[in-house]
C-alpha cells in the first residue's frame, strides 16, 4: 500500500480527466463542488489562518473525502489562492465606485458604508484577507503593488482635488482611506471582542452613524 494515498488518488484522477479530455467547460455537478470546497476552505482559513487549516479539515467541513477534495484542487495552497484571487476585485469594488464627479462629502460616506456592509456580509473574508497581510501577503504581495496602489493613487488623487478645490477640510488622502478601511474592517476581523465589550447589541447597528459623525467633523471644510 503506497504511504501517502490521497496525492496519488488525485493524480491518478487528474491523469484520467486529461484522458477524457478534461480542457471541456466544467459541468454543473463540477462547478458546485469546488464552489462547496471553497465554501468550506474559507471557513477554516478564516478561522486558522493558512497556516493553522488543514486539507483534512477543509475536506470534513465539505463533506468529502480527501481523494476527491484533491481531484478538485491538488493542495492547500491551490484553495488559498483560488480564494484571495476571486476576494481582490470583489475587495476593490466598494473604492472604484467613488465617482470623481459626485459630491465629495457624500462619496466618501457612501464609501464608508459600502465597507461597513462588506464587514457586514463577507466577515469571513476579511478575515481571510488580513490573515495574508499580517503574514507578509506571500501570495498576493505582487497585486498590492500594483493592481490596488493603482487604484487606491487613483482615488487619492481625486480626493486631494477635491481638497485643493476647498470642496473638503485638507488631510491626508492616503491615510484617510486607510483609516476608512481600519475603522470598518475592524468590525469583521475583530468581531468576537467587539461584541464581547458590546454585549448583546449587533456592532453593526451603531456603527454607519458613528462613522458618518466622525468623517462629518473631519472632512467638512
Amino acid at each position: 500500500m503506497p504511504k501517502n494515498p490521497a496525492p496519488r488518488a488525485a493524480r491518478d484522477r487528474a491523469q484520467e480527466g486529461e484522458a477524457s479530455g478534461a480542457s471541456r467547460p466544467a459541468t454543473r455537478i463540477q462547478t458546485e463542488k469546488r464552489a462547496l470546497i471553497l465554501d468550506a476552505a474559507l471557513e477554516v482559513f478564516s478561522e486558522r489562518g493558512f497556516r493553522g487549516a488543514t486539507v483534512d479539515e477543509i475536506a470534513g467541513r465539505a463533506g468529502l473525502s480527501k481523494p476527491n477534495l484533491l481531484y478538485y484542487f491538488p493542495s492547500k495552497e491551490a484553495m488559498h489562492e483560488a480564494l484571495l484571487n476571486g476576494l481582490l476585485d470583489t475587495w476593490l469594488d466598494p473604492l472604484r465606485e467613488i465617482d470623481p464627479n459626485g459630491e465629495p462629502l457624500d462619496e466618501i460616506l457612501a464609501y464608508v458604508r459600502r465597507k461597513l456592509e462588506m464587514s457586514r456580509k463577507f466577515p469571513r473574508e476579511s478575515r481571510l484577507f488580513a490573515n495574508e497581510i499580517v503574514q507578509g501577503a506571500p501570495r498576493i504581495g505582487d497585486t498590492l503593488g500594483t493592481d490596488l496602489k493603482v487604484l487606491v493613487d487613483e482615488k487619492a488623487a481625486v480626493i486631494q482635488g477635491w481638497m485643493d478645490d476647498g470642496r473638503l477640510a485638507t488631510s491626508h488622502p492616503h491615510h484617510l482611506i486607510f483609516s476608512i478601511w481600519s475603522l470598518t474592517q475592524h468590525y469583521a476581523d475583530f468581531d468576537v471582542q467587539v461584541r464581547a465589550v458590546l454585549g448583546g447589541e449587533d456592532p453593526l447597528d451603531g456603527a454607519p452613524a458613528f462613522l458618518e459623525t466622525l468623517y462629518r467633523r473631519t472632512l467638512v471644510p
